[in-house]
């Protein structure tokens, strides 16, 4: 099995990818990042994350990060959670592997790392994924650990999402 780490970052990583700037990108995270990861496409969660440090940088430590091959020295995509746990204590899980390397075990290794740490997590209760109806490939990765799809929403980015819950043992 693939094994990652993810990366978690600071609002100077934040800012750097979400400006698209790779040089600048590679000098402020952790480890060193892809094209992908400044693209048009990463920069928008970017964004989002960047407010949320600036908001309250403790957030950093459970939004978005680098989902990190550790064999391989790369950095391969991207994957967190929204936000610390709502006051419900429900944490949702989003991720995204550059498409160089897909296929290849990384979003499954990532999802359950971000499984088993919110099942370690004292104020996690539940575990959210929003997925597009067209996007077969989270689904048959998210649904086969117990969700149950408890709705829909329209997201701003995506359009039409089913939200899928898994409760967590207190």
């Amino acid at each position: 099995m693939t094994e990652v780490r993810i990366i978690h970052l600071d609002a100077d990583s934040f800012r750097a990818l979400a400006a698209g700037d790779l040089a600048e990108a590679n000098r402020v995270t952790p480890v060193p990042v892809t094209e992908y990861l400044v693209g048009p496409e990463p920069r928008s969660t970017w964004r989002r994350r960047l407010a949320q440090a600036l908001d309250d940088p403790a957030t950093a430590a459970w939004t978005t990060g680098l989902i990190w091959d550790e064999d391989a020295r790369v950095a391969v995509g991207r994957a967190g959670f929204h936000g610390p746990p709502d006051e419900d204590g429900t944490v949702e899980i989003g991720y995204a592997v550059d498409p160089e390397y897909r296929r290849r075990g990384y979003a499954r290794a990532a999802f359950e790392a971000l499984l088993a740490r919110a099942r370690t997590e004292p104020d996690v209760r539940r575990v959210r994924v929003s997925i597009r109806p067209d996007n077969v490939a989270s689904a048959r990765l998210a649904l086969p650990y117990g969700f149950v799809k408890v709705g829909e929403q329209d997201d701003d980015e995506d359009g039409l999402e089913y939200i899928y819950d898994l409760e967590l043992p207190s």
